[in-house]
């Protein structure tokens, strides 16, 4: 499958266009490389996303074409939430 699709099916992503946006900005890796939109999933893979505060790494544990709202989560495990602090002293 590939990682626009599934970003969007699992969730992580509200819509197919963002997350190619998202990918086409450099901002996913999977496995630790870099990845375009096509990239293709397999179970297993490891997803980092790295959201404008926050980044997200999760693993992989199916794939499927759709998936109702209540079990997307079942889709992947969170691995790691790191959420990176803004300095708002103006400094």
């Amino acid at each position: 499958m590939r990682l626009d699709k599934f970003l969007k099916v699992s969730r992580l992503v509200k819509r197919r266009t963002l997350a190619k946006e998202v990918c086409d900005q450099g901002r996913v890796e999977v496995n630790g490389r870099t990845a375009k939109a096509g990239t293709d999933l397999s179970v297993g893979d490891e997803i980092t996303i790295h959201y404008g505060n926050k980044t997200l790494r999760v693993r992989v544990d199916s794939l499927q074409e759709t998936t109702r709202k209540s079990e997307a989560g079942d889709l992947y495990t969170i691995l790691a939430e790191q959420h990176i602090k803004t300095d708002t002293t103006g400094s």
